[in-house]
């Protein structure tokens, strides 16, 4: 985390101007494809927007494209020694200034405010992922619809901004949406030297584009002039940092939309990216709703020990501690390289237990296992591929031993399958007896037993030549 505040001198502008910001790639954004794709825009605080991305909503909302805002603080705490200004007077002037810059824009019936503390955003990540989620979720069912997350940049360096940029990353990832990340603070603190820019793109803007960013901006009242002339009521927006948001460019951190349905293919790259953007990207630590399943997932297995265990679709781990302990050999199996290496340190206390990157159901491990388990990673295989993975299962799962399936009932946005399907399909392939199979609105949770060996223990399809 860097350390800066708004008062430091930071980098000139200047020296962003002789450096080769200007000759970046350009977004790829088509105007004439902008009407029918769907923008979510978050903003830790009012006057973020107009900064970063004024621009851009300019552009948008001049093209068509549906774009709502989500401003998840009043930014109350921005003048914290104002001796003329409550933050509650404060935070009910900069929503009214907000409210005038999205008419600015064209938004004033798109916005909506989640009323969170100023500088206080890590604490309520969940809660503005659910906010995001559903926001998404409400989009027009009437066109195929692209969505697209505008975030500040997840390394801005204010808590608020990297809180929100990681909940947008994670949120993207997960569900096949583009990903805008603008950036604010990098451009006082970060020089010309640093790398992360480089890999960045340009949208160039229009000169009424630019007109109606700075109509926007000058909403912003309390952050461009003085509350008074005492002291605590300074200006919070300098000159100088404001040169960095005159350029006729923005410029953004850009992940594209998944096009189509992924498979097992992208799991790698779609894993990792989402796994690096968050150490507990679904918060499998603190969650009490994975906790929860967690609990009622292991008391579902019909066994107190097994010889060998194997968890397909581990992420960091955390369900794999408690499997292990129930295992003479455990093997936790994952796509992305980042989330096995986290498992890995978790399982490195049980001798018996190992983490492998493998992406099933192609790559598959050898040997032969009592217990297997596929917690919510079914539904992120294309049908072909899923049918391989029962395949690949029937091989390797030992007679009277147990299969545990977990996972999510509501669709997976940019996935083909939910976990109803993935269950009716198991059901369907294997022909397996049901030991147990708990279902309430979130999830579905149910063990099989493999039967024993003989000529009528195979699936009904097997027996029939199928």
């Amino acid at each position: 985390m860097v350390t800066f505040s708004h008062t430091d001198a930071g980098t000139d502008e200047a020296a962003w101007a002789a450096s080769s910001l200007d000759t970046i790639g350009e977004l790829p954004l088509d105007s004439a494809e902008l009407a029918r794709m769907e923008f979510v825009v978050l903003v830790a605080h009012p006057d973020d927007e107009s900064l970063g991305a004024g621009g851009l909503l300019a552009r948008l909302t001049s093209a068509g494209a549906h774009v709502e805002v989500l401003l998840c603080s009043a930014g109350e705490a921005s003048h914290p020694d104002s001796p003329t200004t409550t933050p509650g007077q404060l935070a009910a002037v900069r929503r009214e200034e907000f409210a005038a810059a999205m008419a600015a824009f064209g938004l004033a019936e798109h916005w909506q405010f989640l009323n969170l503390p100023d500088s206080g955003l890590a604490r309520h990540r969940a809660l503005i992922a659910e906010h995001l989620a559903a926001v998404i979720g409400q989009g027009r069912e009437d066109v195929q619809r692209s969505v697209v997350i505008v975030a500040p940049y997840r390394g801005d360096g204010h808590i608020d901004h990297d809180t929100l940029g990681a909940v947008a990353a994670e949120t993207a990832e997960a569900g096949g949406h583009g990903l805008l990340e603008y950036p604010i603070w990098y451009w006082l603190w970060a020089t010309p030297g640093d790398t992360a820019w480089r890999n960045w793109l340009r949208l160039p803007l229009s000169s009424g584009e630019q007109r109606m960013k700075r109509e926007a901006l000058h909403a912003h009242a309390s952050q461009l002039e003085p509350l008074s002339e005492q002291p605590g009521d300074e200006v919070l927006l300098s000159g100088q940092f404001l040169s960095h948001f005159s350029r006729p460019f923005e410029v953004f951190a850009w992940q594209p939309p998944v096009t189509g349905r992924r498979s097992a293919g992208d799991a790698e790259a779609v894993f990792d990216a989402l796994h690096l953007s968050a150490e507990d990207p679904w918060r499998y630590q603190d969650s009490w709703y994975e906790q929860r399943k967690r609990s009622l997932t292991l008391a579902a297995l019909p066994e107190q020990k097994y010889d060998a265990g194997m968890e397909a679709g581990c992420s960091i781990g955390t369900l794999s501690t408690e499997l292990a302990q129930r295992c003479g050999r455990f093997l936790a199996v994952d796509a992305s390289g980042t989330a096995v290496a986290r498992a890995g340190e978790r399982l490195a206390r049980y001798p018996g237990a190992e983490a492998r990157q493998l992406t099933l159901p192609e790559q598959w491990p050898p040997g032969s296992f009592d217990l297997i388990v596929v917690s919510e990673m079914g539904y992120y295989l294309a049908p072909a591929e899923l049918e391989e993975l029962f395949t690949r299962i029937s091989a390797s799962l030992l007679p009277g031993g147990t299969l545990l399936l977990c996972h999510w009932r509501h669709p997976v946005s940019g996935w083909e399958l939910d976990g109803d399907a993935v269950h009716t399909l198991a059901r369907s392939q294997l022909g397996w007896p049901s030991a147990s199979v708990y279902r309430e609105r979130d999830f579905v949770l149910e063990t099989f037993i493999r039967p024993e060996a003989g000529p009528d223990s195979r699936p009904e399809a097997a027996r029939d030549g199928g």
